[in-house]
C-alpha cells in the first residue's frame, strides 16, 4: 500500500479510538447532575474580576445581582485596572438594580509572578473571606447567568457533596466566524478533558471552565487558591487541579443557565483568543508542539486529502486510501454533530471540522511564535513572559 494509504488508516484507527475510548466526549449530556433543595441554603459570595469590561457589564452584572437566591449572597466585582470606566459603570449599575449588595474594589497592578486575572482574583476572594461565606462564586465579567443560576448551582454542589462544580459556558454564536470556530473550541476542549473522566472517581482528568465556577471555600483555603496557581494562564484547569490534589471532589459540565456574551465577530479576534494559551497548554515544549502538529494532520487533515486522492487518477493505493479517509471522515463529523446541535448550528458544519482543525493548528503554531517573541499570554495590554504551563492531566 502507498503511504498515503497507511496514514488513512492510521486516521481511521485513531477516529474508532476516539469515538469509543476518550470518554466518549462527543456526547453533550454531561450538564448539572441531580439537585435537591437542602434544608439550610449556604451563603455565597460571588467574585467577578473585571478589566476593560464596560462594553458587557450592562448585560452581565445585572444578571448576577438579580440572582433569585435563598440564602445570603453578594457580589464583590474587582476592577482590574480598567480604563474604560467599567468601575463607574459598575458602581452605577448595583445603585440601578435591586438586588444583591455590591462592592466594587481595585487591587492595583499585579505583582511579579502573578498574572492579572488571579491576582484580581485573590484580591476579590481576600474580601469575600471577610463576610464568611460557605462558598465562592467565580465567575467573568462576560458571563450572564439565568436568575435561577446560582441557586441550581449550589443545590448540585449540596446534594452531591461536591467542592467544585464548573460549567461550560455556552459561548456567542452569532457571526460566520463564530459559528465555524466557537463549537469547535468546546469540542477540542471536551477531547482533550473528557467530562465524564473529570466527573467520575476515581478521576482520569480534571478540568473546569473559568467562567463559571462554584468554589467550597473551605477547598479553595486548603488547596492555597489562588496562591498556588498564581501564574497559570490556563487557570480553571489550574485551578481544579489543585481542588482535586487536595482532596476535593471535582463536577464539570456544559451549561444549561450560563452564557458568554463576549462577542468575537472577526477572526482576528477568536485567532487572538485561542493562540494566547495554546502554547502554555503544550507546556511551551517544541517536542509536544511538532507531535500536535503531526496529530492535528493525521487525524483531522489525512481524512479528506485522502478522498481527493482518490478521485485523481493513478494515484498508488487511492482505493484503499479514499474508502479509509471517507469513513474516518463521516466517523468525524459525526462525533461534532452533538455539539452543533447543543449550538443549535446547521449540522452542513459538521464535514468542515477539517478546515476548522487547520486553523487551530495554525493558531497553536502562532501561539508557539509569539513565546518565542516575548508576546505570549497577552491579553488587552498585559503580557506575561513565560508563566506557568497547565498540569498535566
Amino acid at each position: 500500500m502507498s503511504p498515503l494509504a497507511w496514514i488513512a488508516l492510521t486516521s481511521l484507527a485513531a477516529w474508532l479510538w476516539l469515538l469509543l475510548g476518550q470518554g466518549f466526549f462527543w456526547r453533550t449530556d454531561q450538564r448539572l447532575p441531580r439537585r435537591t433543595a437542602p434544608a439550610h441554603w449556604p451563603s455565597v459570595v460571588i467574585v467577578v474580576p473585571a478589566r476593560d469590561e464596560a462594553g458587557v457589564l450592562p448585560e452581565s452584572l445585572p444578571s448576577l445581582l438579580r440572582q433569585t437566591y435563598p440564602g445570603r449572597a453578594a457580589v464583590v466585582l474587582v476592577d482590574d485596572g480598567s480604563t474604560d470606566g467599567t468601575g463607574e459603570l459598575a458602581r452605577k449599575l448595583g445603585e440601578q438594580c435591586e438586588g444583591l449588595p455590591l462592592t466594587v474594589t481595585s487591587p492595583g497592578d499585579p505583582e511579579p509572578g502573578w498574572t492579572g486575572k488571579l491576582w484580581a482574583l485573590r484580591h476579590g476572594i481576600a474580601l469575600a473571606r471577610t463576610l464568611g461565606p460557605d462558598y465562592l462564586l467565580l465567575t467573568d465579567a462576560d458571563i450572564a447567568h439565568e436568575p435561577d443560576s446560582l441557586r441550581e448551582l449550589v443545590a448540585a454542589a449540596k446534594t452531591n457533596d461536591l467542592d467544585l462544580v464548573s460549567q461550560m459556558a455556552r459561548l456567542r454564536v452569532a457571526t460566520g466566524w463564530e459559528r465555524l470556530v466557537v463549537p469547535a473550541f468546546v469540542y477540542f476542549f471536551a477531547q482533550l478533558y473528557p467530562f465524564r473522566w473529570v466527573n467520575r472517581e476515581p478521576a482520569r482528568a480534571t478540568a473546569a471552565a473559568g467562567g463559571c465556577v462554584l468554589l467550597r471555600t473551605a477547598a479553595a483555603e486548603r488547596a492555597g487558591i489562588p496562591e498556588s496557581v498564581r501564574c497559570a494562564v490556563i487557570d480553571d484547569v489550574a485551578v481544579a487541579r489543585a481542588v482535586r490534589r487536595s482532596g476535593g471532589r471535582v463536577w464539570l459540565g456544559l451549561a444549561e443557565r450560563v452564557d458568554s456574551i463576549r462577542p468575537y465577530p472577526r477572526l482576528v479576534d477568536l485567532w487572538r483568543m485561542v493562540s494566547r494559551s495554546a502554547y502554555s497548554q503544550l507546556r511551551y515544549s517544541p517536542l509536544l508542539l511538532a507531535g500536535t502538529v503531526a496529530g492535528l494532520a493525521v487525524v483531522y487533515l489525512a481524512p479528506p486529502v485522502a478522498v481527493y486522492a482518490a478521485a485523481v487518477p493513478g494515484v498508488p493505493g487511492s482505493a484503499v486510501a479514499g474508502w479509509a479517509g471517507l469513513v474516518a471522515w463521516a466517523v468525524m463529523a459525526g462525533t461534532y454533530v452533538p455539539m452543533l446541535r447543543y449550538y443549535r448550528q446547521t449540522l452542513w458544519l459538521a464535514p468542515l471540522l477539517p478546515f476548522t482543525a487547520l486553523l487551530y493548528l495554525l493558531m497553536t503554531v502562532d501561539s508557539a511564535v509569539r513565546h518565542r517573541r516575548g508576546r505570549g499570554a497577552a491579553w488587552k495590554g498585559r503580557t506575561c513572559p513565560r508563566p506557568e504551563a497547565a498540569p498535566d492531566r
